[in-house]
């Protein structure tokens, strides 16, 4: 299918090229020039502004449309693209905007004449290899549509499912990723155990070895975490400031207004904000290496 990819950052490069490479025509477009050059590079049209991408579909071919942009500038973007898109667009938000404002989002596009599909979409900077998790919300036709796509990008071991109505892709997301904030802390909290505990020659890389044999905490946080320890047992350059995006504190205050107590979730949560205070230790370290594997996202913390 024809599909044009906004926002080239380090998952929105991964989906240009598995799409590129699975026989799709794509556009990339991108703020700035050189992400775009790059996709040209691998087979992608390129598009360097926002009419250009409109202009890349034929009159009778319906324009579809990824954006993947951080969720502080989903409004602004959204509402520039409703300007130019014509009648009949799908509008796929595959980035992780809270939930709570795409309904109003779908409408304000629904008003244009468009449909706004929301797809929390996980698998970080190993979606590429892996095939990439998709969660939907959104008009479930609209779904269809595009479903050749999500074909691919789940490819070779991913996924991808529709849920309900506006806003429920981006809340299955989020919860997801509130899981992962604990899960994280746990698995950092029992490495600290074994750091600072009784026995000082544990060999933490080791550890993490044999428990991704087939034990019952066997699993992808794990193993990225042991590949973490093997590179760098001191965890040295690692400050163990770790950033919080915005999912789990959505999801807490979700929870606050349902009554619904998540006590893991939140002692997690609060780690995060305590370290950015000063608050950090080898437990904290590991998170910010953790997060690093599968999203490349910063050391430092940002």
């Amino acid at each position: 299918m024809k599909i044009a990819i906004s926002g080239l950052g380090r998952m929105g490069s991964q989906i240009v090229q598995k799409l590129v490479e699975g026989g799709h025509s794509v556009i990339a477009h991108n703020r700035s020039p050189e992400p775009v050059e790059e996709a040209v590079a691998i087979g992608a049209t390129g598009a360097y502004d926002k009419q250009q991408v409109v202009d890349a579909f034929g009159p009778n071919e319906q324009v579809v449309l990824w954006i993947m942009i951080p969720s502080d500038v989903i409004e602004s973007e959204l509402d520039k693209w409703a300007e130019i898109l014509p009648k009949g667009s799908i509008v796929i938000d595959g980035g992780n905007s809270d939930y709570r404002g795409d309904a109003a989002r779908a409408k304000r596009l629904a008003d244009k004449g468009s449909q706004l599909l929301d797809i929390g979409t996980s698998g970080g900077v190993w979606g590429y290899e892996n095939g990439f998790s998709m969660m939907v919300g959104g008009d479930k036709t609209a779904y269809e549509a595009v479903t050749s796509a999500l074909d691919t990008l789940a490819l070779p071991r991913g996924g991808h499912q529709y849920f309900s109505t506006s806003g429920s892709g981006h809340y299955v997301k989020m919860v997801h990723n509130a899981i992962e904030y604990g899960m994280m802390e746990s698995l950092a909290e029992g490495y600290r155990m074994l750091a600072e505990g009784p026995y000082k020659d544990i060999d933490l890389a080791a550890a993490g070895d044999v428990w991704q044999q087939s034990s019952v905490v066997t699993s992808w946080l794990n193993d990225l975490t042991r590949q973490a320890l093997h590179e760098n047992p001191t965890l040295d350059g690692i400050e163990g400031v770790v950033a919080e995006s915005g999912e789990a504190r959505w999801t807490l205050e979700t929870a606050d207004k349902l009554g619904i107590p998540l006590p893991a979730i939140q002692a997690s949560f609060d780690v995060r904000l305590a370290s950015q205070k000063g608050e950090i230790n080898i437990a904290t370290k590991l998170l910010a290496a953790m997060r690093n594997k599968f999203g490349g996202h910063n050391i430092d913390g940002k």
